[in-house]
């Protein structure tokens, strides 16, 4: 496959793009604001290509998904250029590292602590989701807890939009390994806003790190 990753200098982009490297034969293109400095490390991958850019150059973000099979987005900000690119090209396939919340689904003490810390859902994001949600893309929003790191934990749970969002932490390579499930069922939680969390964290009030 062509995967595009966008935000490519990210904690979670950049572990996405570490299992890849070892564990496919997938080719990558690194997309990210100062990457040829920021991304160095993957200069004589023959399977990587290196993109310096922003979100809101919407002319350079159609010619590097042109011809790719997944774009994955290692932010939820400022996603209309990447739909306008999307929709120009013809690519269909769209994974989104988002946040929690966003139809006020966290319920609870967590839900509180939450809310606390997050503050009301912003009208940006507000409408990202919208757009997302009615572009016709194949979308999967990924609405992630509280995030840590952790070697080796991958394990999550996930749960559907309509769902009480549960479940107060996750770890970023637990999400990388959701991702890579996702690639690996090409039918899986298409069109779906997932939220993912790390089972045991169901009953927290906050995440154990804070």
């Amino acid at each position: 496959m062509k995967i595009v990753i966008l935000g490519a200098a990210g904690q979670i982009a950049r572990q996405l793009t570490e299992r890849l490297l070892h564990e496919s034969n997938d080719t990558i293109t690194l997309f990210a604001r100062n990457a040829q400095k920021r991304l160095n490390e993957y200069q004589n991958n023959g399977r990587v290509t290196i993109v310096d850019g922003d979100f809101s150059d919407e002319p350079l973000l159609h010619r590097i998904i042109q011809g790719q099979d997944i774009v994955f987005v290692d932010s939820d900000r400022n996603m209309s250029p990447i739909i306008a690119a999307m929709k120009a090209t013809g690519v269909q396939r769209l994974i989104i590292a988002g946040a929690l919340g966003i139809y006020n689904e966290v319920s609870g003490a967590f839900g509180e602590w939450n809310r606390s810390m997050m503050g009301p859902v912003p009208l940006w994001r507000q409408k990202m989701i919208h757009d997302v949600e009615n572009y016709g893309l194949d979308y999967t929003y990924m609405r992630m807890t509280w995030l840590y790191n952790e070697k080796d934990n991958t394990s999550y749970a996930t749960t559907q939009k309509g769902e009480p969002f549960i479940g107060a932490q996750i770890t970023r390579q637990a999400v990388v390994q959701y991702i890579l499930d996702l690639l690996a069922n090409p039918q899986r939680d298409l069109k779906a806003s997932v939220g993912i969390y790390e089972p045991g964290s169901e009953k927290m009030a906050k995440p154990s790190f804070y």
